[in-house]
């Protein structure tokens, strides 16, 4: 009998040493190559690839330390002339053997050229997908032989320590140099930090209390970053308002308050990427550091504590500029946890590579029937398949996303990335005219005539149906691998929902179908978070919030909120009676739904829901954010969205489309100023003139009361017209345009009022009935129409105040009560002024002897309830006058 547990190994050994001779083994191989000795780590550029290479004779190399998550059925050792992406498509196999679909763990290998080749025709050499035209990783080899510097390969240290099943730290030392560069790696989320340091030698408990750590990461951009911590207390990064002081876990440089961030931290970025949902970053940090104070010093040869962690981190603002750690949470060697360890001794425990649940970083794009995609032409940033060009497609302003369709939906595409881009949904996953070396290719729509720029895109319509394949691929005709991906689905919200709308800034997608007593709400997310949140109101302080997200247990919720603030404590759960309510997380995208009715039903309830009426005529505002995680329970800082629209849109849910939501106030300022220049100044200056300086001699009161009344009849023509143009329409359902519009009607009666006014009697005539009643109009639709306005003014500075909800408006309400109260107390005093003038005018007629008669005329008030017996008295007083002449002499 034979132990089987003892011939495992023997027979695991056997195999690879079957699977990696060569099938020409007893080929000789001569010893004349300059490259024979160069030895070089290989460049990772994707399926988490690392290794160690030698080239050992004429025709043959050894792969060490090998490390490679299966790719597809026809992975192989690749070579090519250069690294630009031309020659790497068109470079060669160099070897008969496969790396199909295993993982590699530690591996070492021996592998044989093939036998026409010699390394002088092999400038790279690469781990090669031939399938996908894959570039996994490389290793360049010099021009002038072995003796050259082989190229530095950041993801290759010394030594390498497993942490916890999905995080490792690697190292080299260089005491001699008095630093130590380290490298943190973890398979986790995008915006996760990965911590790592050393505790305070002279604690036993509590060690994150003193510690000095670096906390590593990656910006929403994508750019790595590493700063350099100091842990005061075990507690999230707080300041004082006060002083300014900061307690808990921050930056040294926010403990120093300093602008120069060199002179406490001492962390120095050397390099950084996101691969296949593990994240990777290098820094170098000195041994014993100048700064005495937040820094420890490491001592290469003695055991030392550690400490480490990994969690969500909070991104900057405006207070806080740095990416802070939030509350690891979660179980000890899982999300945190601590050892001793020696620095100075050779450590390899990490086992093959990190395998991340989500590999998929890249944006996932889900296509609407109802809004076009924008497909633009931009610079390759962070293409998820290198090899790959230097100009890649764009989709809504994103690099090569992840775009999913739904069958029977049709999709839009408005193509604007230039003539040289024809866009074209293909079988072939490199694209470029496949048909020529891919006779299989299908194509589902686009072709040569897809192309245009912005100022004429091209619109290009596809319908997915029930045979399209799961999965195909947006390409352009005219160069390979500048598209990626189309995910295609089954039917979803596209065909639940009759509407559908981008809300501010294109990062979520709000969908509805309204009934007759209810509406269904569906939004969706386009990028990853913890939770999507969706709000009623012009901003999130006063709006109505449904937050969807996924529980500890992985069930999808969906609560409401009412809030009337910006700190955690002012969001009020509220009972809002929702049906059909779903949420669920696709690849960290978060879609909630729910039905609700149009008015909630509040019989016996009072409570801040109740006011929550959606009214189906009335555009609804809506505004989202995103956050990294939520909960039912209570909310703290850690809740708060880390994303969220800069401004509200304006959903017309009759019509099925949006609209942004404009600030009007300076539109609307620029109008209540020239309201206020005409009713409040000209159009009663003009009124004023026309009743108090007609004792001037001449015509000038006549001449000043029409150019200010045509002035400011023009004005407020002119102000009507900018509100109506700026806010897209006439509307009258409020008292202030009810005012402004009668004020309006009725100064636009006085000059046609005018245009008919009958002729103003002779000298000693009698004032006829016609000119009498047009008189008495004239004067009180004028004065009316004063009063209107007035009332127009006040009333708009009220809508004003109830629609923005502006500081100075109530100021300003008052500023205009005190300006016509002024006004109303000068018209008394000018009115006293006036009949004085009239009561010495009547006693001094007396003593004229030749008066003139028209001069008089012109200066009698038509209206005053003396009128007729005045210029009755006048005409006596003039005959009186010339009888008694000749007896005075």
């Amino acid at each position: 009998m034979y132990n089987s547990e003892s011939f495992l190994p023997i027979l695991l050994l056997l195999t690879n040493f079957l699977f990696f001779s060569n099938a020409d083994s007893g080929r000789k191989c001569s010893n004349t190559s300059s490259l024979i000795g160069f030895e070089s780590n290989f460049t990772m550029v994707q399926h988490q690839l690392r290794g160690h290479l030698k080239i050992l004779d004429d025709c043959s190399f050894q792969v060490t330390r090998f490390d490679i998550l299966s790719g597809s059925a026809d992975v192989v050792f690749w070579g090519a002339v250069s690294l630009d992406f031309s020659n790497l498509t068109r470079g060669f196999p160099i070897s008969d053997h496969r790396l199909n679909q295993t993982t590699y763990k530690n591996a070492s290998f021996s592998l044989q050229l093939l036998s026409n080749l010699t390394w002088s025709q092999i400038n790279v050499l690469s781990v090669w997908d031939r399938i996908t035209n894959s570039d996994f990783g490389h290793v360049t080899l010099p021009l002038n032989g072995s003796d050259s510097e082989p190229v530095r390969v950041h993801t290759m240290l010394d030594n390498c320590k497993s942490l916890s099943d999905n995080y490792r730290v690697r190292w080299s030392l260089n005491v001699e140099e008095n630093w130590i560069e380290i490298g943190l790696e973890a398979a986790t989320g995008m915006m996760n930090y990965m911590a790592f340091g050393w505790a305070n030698p002279n604690r036993t408990t509590e060690l994150m209390s003193g510690a000095d750590v670096a906390v590593a990461g990656f910006t929403e951009e994508g750019r790595p970053f590493v700063d350099d911590f100091y842990i005061t207390t075990y507690s999230e990064c707080m300041l004082n308002a006060t002083d300014g002081s900061a307690i808990g876990v921050c930056p040294d440089v926010v403990y120093e308050n300093s602008e120069n961030d060199m002179l406490v931290n001492n962390t120095r970025l050397i390099y950084g990427h996101r691969r296949d949902g593990v994240s990777f970053v290098r820094f170098r940090k000195p041994l014993k550091s100048p700064d005495e104070k937040y820094d420890l010093p490491v001592n290469p040869t003695e055991e030392m504590t550690v400490i480490w962690a990994l969690g969500l981190m909070k991104p900057p603002d405006s207070i806080r500029p740095n990416y802070l750690p939030q509350n690891h949470g979660g179980p000890r060697r899982v999300t945190y946890g601590h050892l001793v360890l020696n620095v100075s001794e050779k450590v390899d425990d990490c086992l093959g590579p990190l395998d991340a649940d989500d590999k998929e970083d890249q944006d996932l794009i889900i296509a609407d029937a109802n809004v076009p995609l924008i497909v633009t032409a931009g610079e390759a940033l962070h293409y998820p398949n290198p090899p790959n060009p230097t100009k890649v497609l764009y989709i809504n302003k994103k690099e090569a996303p992840v775009l999913r369709v739904e069958r029977g939906v049709p999709v839009k595409f408005s193509v604007q990335a230039g003539h040289d881009v024809a866009l074209y949904i293909t079988s072939d996953s490199l694209g470029g005219n496949a048909t020529s070396r891919n006779a299989t290719e299908t194509i589902y729509a686009g072709g040569p005539e897809a192309e245009g720029v912005l100022a004429s895109p091209f619109e290009l319509v596809w319908a997915p149906d029930r045979n399209t394949p799961d999965q195909v691929y947006y390409q352009s005709l005219y160069q390979q691998k500048m598209g990626w991906r189309v995910q295609v689905v089954d039917g979803g919200l596209s065909d639940m929902y009759n509407s559908s709308v981008f809300l501010d800034d294109q990062q979520v997608t709000f969908f509805w179908t309204l009934s007759e007593d209810l509406i269904s709400i569906a939004a969706r997310g386009v990028k990853k978070s913890g939770y999507l949140a969706i709000g009623f109101g012009s901003g999130m302080v006063n709006s109505y919030a449904y937050v969807g997200w996924i529980d500890n247990i992985g069930k999808g919720r969906v609560n409401t909120y009412w809030i009337d603030g910006k700190d955690a404590s002012n969001v009020h759960p509220t009972n809002e009676n929702l049906t059909h309510v779903r949420c669920r997380s696709e690849n960290g995208i978060i879609t909630l739904e729910f039905t609700r009715p149009l008015k909630p039903s509040c019989s016996h309830n009072n409570g801040p829901e109740c006011k929550n009426i959606v009214d189906p005529t009335t555009p609804l505002r809506v505004i989202w954010a995103m956050g990294a995680k939520w909960t039912d329970e209570h909310l703290s800082e850690r809740n708060m969205h880390s994303v969220t629209s800069q401004r509200p849109v304006r959903v017309l849910l009759m019509r099925g489309s949006s609209e942004a939501e404009q600030d009007l106030r300076p539109v609307l300022t620029v109008h209540g100023y020239m309201m206020f220049l005409a009713w409040g100044i000209l159009l009663p200056g003009g009124i004023l003139a026309a009743r108090y300086l007609k004792h001037v001699k001449g015509d000038g009161w006549y001449q000043i009361h029409v150019y200010l009344q045509y002035s400011g009849l023009a004005i407020v023509l002119l102000a009507l017209l900018f509100a109506v143009v700026e806010l897209r329409g006439f509307y009258v359902s409020s008292l202030h345009v009810k005012f402004g519009i009668t004020a309006i009607f009725l100064a636009c009666v006085q000059p046609v009022n005018a245009f008919l006014r009958p002729e103003k009697p002779a000298n000693g005539e009698e004032v006829s009935s016609k000119r009498l009643l047009w008189e008495y109009f004239h004067v009180i639709v004028g004065r009316g129409a004063i009063v209107v306005g007035i009332a127009a003014l006040y009333s708009g500075m009220k809508h004003l105040g109830e629609r923005y909800g502006g500081e100075n408006v109530h100021g300003l309400s008052w500023a205009l009560i005190i300006w016509f109260m002024i006004g109303a107390l000068m018209i008394i005093y000018l009115e006293y002024r006036e009949r004085q003038r009239r009561r010495d005018r009547l006693i001094g007629r007396g003593n004229w002897v030749l008066g003139n008669v028209e001069e008089e005329e012109d200066s009698v008030d038509l209206l005053s309830p003396n009128r007729a017996l005045t210029q009755k008295g006048s005409q006596n007083s003039g005959l009186m006058e010339v009888q008694l002449e000749p007896l005075s002499r």
